[in-house]
């Protein structure tokens, strides 16, 4: 649904706007967080529903997300807690998130069907009805106007979607669970969906795959605007998948531009920080594969790699030790500037829960994704043509930005492997969501992939599909492919600030 601008589209920009206004117009020795106890009223206004059956469901769900907006978790359902009564633990300019980062609102789960097959009126009541002869437990058979499956006998083995002519049976499975590729999403004793914490990594597809915005993640956009009001240095890395998701008017310039307005000292290009882990993974792979290790696995994505690790803890050895473009472009941060406090600025919720890991907190401080920044810009009504250009203070390699689009990680680290070694052949094995890359660790569990570079990407076409974004996939591809292109610098080995 990214691209679309949808109810669930609309309700998410209120919440997150309504916290920044606030965030930014409060007074800071004297907060008064019962300013959104009239929240749910401003985004839910009269008496009647708009989304659901109920006017007061709507705003009790949208209290939830704002709770979650403040990084705050949601409140217990089974008895009063009052919806400001922890709300002064948000006020600080530390980390105020804690895991699990992604919820399911119980009361705003539908409880859909997680494995279903329905005949549809395409059926025809056909004389061959071969739906009938391919079930091996004779689960269906032929009514007075359709076919009839007896989903008690039902095991759920597809034949039937296969066999008919008329493509009259469907299956169809909860939404969030479908995106899933971890399998992490389970039921509850009402049958609603349930995150299975074990499991998660993250990914944060569930969220943008409801169909019912009950799945939410925390947000650190109230910790980091009060930084920016306290006089914090406060600098933005901005992931490369940034270009086009803010509209036609908002140029990369102008972008830079609307950061500084929103108090940002000054901003970066996590592309920086993928020159770095490019050079680094070059190297580790010239070392290592494939004498000390069969493979490589890249770095870059944090839910491809706790998800390799977890699923495959005897290959975790092969994922390369490279810090993600976010810490490594964060270190250079805090080389230049060291009291400074650091947002990472992208497409990703995994990357909220890579910023709690002990060994990444003394470099990043917040993470907010594009949908959070919108949420920003809106409570200071930033109207794009109205702001000069402005540019970025480091330049990332043609490389470097294409991390955000899947095989862009693999080929820049093949890149600089061609500079040292031109006559070295290296293959490449690459996956997008979840669901593929499990296909290529089975592949290189089997030993299939020896010498080989593996690409993860949890979401699909790379970082430009993350849940954060706001446009379409196959536009943000291109959009970050004509950026990196704009770049005087090919590889990373060309970027003298990556090499330092």
């Amino acid at each position: 649904m990214r691209g679309l601008f949808t109810p669930i589209t609309k309700i998410r920009r209120q919440v997150f706007t309504e916290v920044a206004r606030f965030a930014y117009e409060r007074e800071l020795d004297k907060t008064d967080f019962a300013f959104f106890y009239e929240s749910s009223y401003r985004i839910i206004p009269g008496e009647q529903p708009q989304y659901r059956d109920s006017v007061f469901k709507e705003r009790a769900i949208i209290r939830e997300r704002i709770r979650m907006a403040l990084g705050l978790g949601m409140r217990p359902v089974d008895r009063h807690h009052a919806l400001t009564e922890d709300m002064k633990a948000a006020d600080t300019t530390g980390k105020c998130l804690a895991e699990p980062l992604v919820n399911v609102i119980p009361f705003a789960c539908e409880a859909c069907p997680t494995d279903q097959f329905f005949v549809t009126n395409n059926c025809r009541k056909c004389l061959a009805h071969p739906c009938t002869s391919v079930c091996p437990v004779k689960a269906i058979t032929i009514g007075k106007n359709a076919a009839i499956i007896d989903m008690d006998k039902c095991i759920k083995c597809g034949r039937c979607v296969q066999a008919c002519p008329y493509n009259a049976i469907v299956r169809f499975g909860r939404p969030c669970a479908e995106a899933c590729g971890a399998d992490a999403i389970d039921s509850d004793e009402l049958g609603r969906a349930k995150i299975n914490q074990d499991k998660c990594v993250a990914c944060g597809l569930c969220i943008v795959s409801c169909p019912f915005a009950a799945i939410a993640d925390k947000s650190e956009i109230f910790q980091l605007i009060t930084a920016i009001r306290r006089g914090e240095k406060v600098y933005a890395e901005i992931a490369p998948s940034f270009v086009g998701q803010f509209g036609p008017l908002a140029t990369p310039g102008k972008i830079v531009a609307a950061l500084k307005v929103l108090g940002f000292k000054d901003v970066l290009e996590v592309g920086l920080g993928a020159d770095v882990g490019s050079i680094h993974e070059a190297s580790e792979y010239l070392a290592n594969v494939p004498d000390k290790q069969d493979f490589l696995g890249t770095s870059c994505c944090t839910s491809w790699e706790a998800f390799a690790v977890g699923t495959q803890p005897e290959l975790a050895d092969c994922i390369s030790s490279s810090h993600t473009p976010m810490v490594a472009t964060a270190q250079k941060i805090k080389e230049i500037e060291p009291e400074a406090k650091v947002v990472f600025i992208g497409p990703c919720v995994a990357k909220k829960r890579e910023g709690l890991e002990d060994e990444v907190k003394p470099y990043i401080d917040y993470v907010i994704t594009f949908e959070e920044l919108m949420g920003m810009l809106g409570a200071r009504d930033i109207e794009w043509q109205e702001l000069e250009e402005d540019k970025f203070t480091t330049l990332a390699s043609r490389d470097g930005r294409g991390y955000a689009v899947a095989g862009g990680v693999a080929q820049a680290i093949v890149d600089c492997i061609k500079k040292d070694k031109p006559e070295l052949e290296v293959e490449v094995e690459k996956a997008d969501t979840l669901k593929e890359c499990k296909k290529m660790l089975l592949k290189a569990k089997a030993g299939k992939c020896h010498g080989h570079i593996l690409e993860g990407m949890a979401c699909p076409g790379g970082c430009v599909g993350g849940p954060g974004t706001l446009m379409p996939i196959p536009r943000a591809g291109a959009a970050v492919k004509a950026f990196a292109n704009e770049s005087p610098l090919e590889t990373a080995l060309d970027n003298p600030s990556a090499a330092d």
